[in-house]
């Protein structure tokens, strides 16, 4: 059984894959395997090692199985796809065997197809049944936290997840909406969200329904807590000299990762100490202080790059 086909180019591609040095006789980690783009690319760079690749979403686990089916991709490595939330990295490879691998690619946020495909209900332009899982077997989706959730819940969530300012105002006109019939739909929320908006404020930044589904779909999905959860895995599996690279698209996501990139690459020494003493070393190097942001000719050819910003970090 085969995936659907859609158009996908990956975000940070060669850079990414530059910064987590890929070299033979190793064992790697694609966390967020989408469509396989970070994966095939780390594949044709190395030999005779594994790549381990996580992804929620069944159709990309499908790709994934074409790929191991592929070759001429995958040469004398191994892929191996598990079909997980990233957040159970260190667990689900120790059940492998895996206590250390050589780096970890990240690439977070919803995948192009998953927006692309109207029917999994992330896009507020397309019409369909308001779902947004990245897992399709979870029960939590995007229509049970549109119709149960209350209204503090609501605004917390919009706010919390999206710098939403007029929140409140999404949240009353939503319980005034359900009170009448239940909102089941892409395209009434994003009429619901669009109508509680002064007409003002809809004349700039973008979609007026952008953040409050952005807002939904990190809540449906657990992405923030998701990402801390998966990163603090990930560094404790990191081999010594073993890098991680993460792309995020948004802000709140670089800011988890620069945080906690920043409070393992540092330590508090006390004062007069000659010496640094090894139990007082940091885990981590900062390989970038700043991100790497694409080329100006990524800019040019892929609109959903302008916002990806690349982080590295390299275990001590």
């Amino acid at each position: 059984m085969t995936s659907k086909n859609f158009d996908h180019t990956t975000v940070l591609l060669k850079e990414t894959i530059d910064e987590v040095n890929p070299r033979d006789n190793s064992v790697f980690v694609d966390a967020t395997f989408g469509r396989g783009g970070h994966t095939t690319e780390l594949l044709k760079r190395i030999n005779n090692s594994t790549v381990y690749a996580f992804d929620r979403d069944e159709e990309a686990i499908k790709v994934g199985e074409d790929i191991q089916n592929n070759s001429e991709i995958v040469g004398t490595n191994k892929l191996i796809m598990i079909r997980d939330n990233f957040e159970n990295i260190k667990s689900r490879l120790n059940e492998l065997g895996v206590e250390s691998v050589d780096g970890v690619v990240y690439d977070l946020g919803v995948s192009s197809p998953q927006f692309d495909d109207a029917t999994r209900g992330f896009s507020y332009k397309k019409e369909a049944r308001l779902d947004m899982r990245m897992d399709q077997r979870q029960s939590l989706d995007a229509e049970e936290i549109v119709n149960t959730w209350s209204f503090n819940e609501l605004v917390s969530i919009f706010f919390k997840y999206s710098d939403e300012k007029f929140a409140k105002q999404i949240g009353r006109s939503i319980e005034k909406t359900r009170e009448d019939h239940r909102i089941t739909s892409t395209l009434e929320l994003a009429d619901i969200v669009k109508n509680s908006i002064p007409a003002a404020k809809r004349r700039t930044g973008g979609h007026p329904a952008k953040r409050v589904f952005q807002a939904i779909r990190i809540a449906v999905n657990d992405e923030l807590g998701s990402i801390e959860r998966s990163l603090e895995g990930s560094i404790e599996l990191l081999a010594p000299k073993g890098r991680i690279s993460v792309i995020t698209f948004q802000s709140k996501e670089d800011r988890i990762v620069k945080n906690i990139f920043k409070v393992n690459a540092q330590v508090d020494v006390p004062r007069g100490l000659p010496v640094i003493p090894d139990d007082l070393q940091p885990e981590l190097k900062l390989i970038t202080r700043k991100p790497i942001l694409p080329s100006e000719s990524e800019l040019d050819q892929n609109n959903r790059s302008h916002s990806a910003k690349l982080r590295v970090v390299e275990k001590i």
